[in-house]
């Protein structure tokens, strides 16, 4: 039998808690073989970024066809690209690849409030990678930047997701976790919307969620699910990874992506 495998193209989490590093261990705690592709180094911990070093172009090309031409691929997703260039390079190789299916994670802003992606790559995102994505995955702010569209009611939330799939993207799912109360993910493809709910984990232990949620639906993917419930799977992981999580750093924690092999004992 052959292993799953998933391909993330991100950015290098020096605090392990997000980034590439997130992805990895989601896909090792989810039976998925994974592959990476670095696009930036940050220096990071659970208390913010305080550097960035991207990768030249032609490395990052040089990592997706080694992977590509060798190992190959079940799923793919891509999390924080950082410049336009990035975004245009990935883009070309998603389409010379057909990586597919493809998660788009719209990283634009760290945990703990520092950007990931400039202010004149939102533009790239939304032109040439949201038409090549199975699915996207942003938060209410970063809806709110691809569409231009204040959200503050769930009416605004469900047009931002009709909005992100006219822009080309084949499902969309925006994360509650901004909102107050439970949890609410809101999934939107061409034939459905559900809503799908999960209890609000109190913690501190926050960094790398997005990253994490992302990564599991593309093991899911991977794993041959379909989108909605790959995306159900995911959540179901993350709200557990979150409940486990294990206090670590001063700041935003990482979740405990290995909940299911060990436990933290106070």
């Amino acid at each position: 039998m052959s292993v799953p495998r998933a391909l993330t193209i991100a950015g290098s989490d020096s605090g392990g808690g997000a980034g590439i590093q997130a992805d990895l261990k989601t896909f090792a705690a989810l039976g998925v073989y994974g592959a990476s592709v670095i696009t930036a180094i940050t220096a990071q911990n659970t208390l913010g970024v305080t550097g960035v070093l991207e990768v030249p172009l032609d490395l990052i090309a040089k990592q997706i066809d080694a992977v590509v031409t060798d190992i190959g691929f079940d799923a793919a997703k891509t999390g924080m690209l950082a410049s336009a260039p990035v975004i245009e390079l990935v883009a070309a190789k998603v389409r010379e690849y057909g990586l597919q299916p493809l998660v788009v994670d719209p990283v634009m802003v760290a945990k703990s409030g520092d950007r990931l992606l400039r202010e004149d790559a939102v533009a790239a995102l939304r032109d040439l990678l949201l038409p090549l994505a199975t699915i996207v995955t942003p938060n209410i702010p970063e809806a709110e930047a691809l569409t231009g569209r204040t959200i503050r009611s769930e009416e605004d939330r469900r047009q931002a997701a009709r909005d992100l799939l006219a822009l080309g993207a084949q499902a969309v799912v925006i994360k509650g976790g901004h909102l107050e109360g439970p949890a609410v993910d809101l999934f939107v493809d061409a034939t459905r919307l559900v809503e799908l709910a999960a209890e609000r984990v109190e913690t501190t232990s926050t960094h790398g969620t997005g990253c994490t949620f992302a990564s599991a639906i593309a093991a899911g993917l991977a794993q041959g699910m379909n989108t909605l419930e790959a995306v159900r799977e995911a959540k179901y992981y993350l709200t557990q990874a979150l409940r486990m999580a294990f206090p670590l750093g001063q700041g935003h924690g990482p979740v405990h992506h290995f909940f299911r092999w060990w436990r933290h004992e106070p």
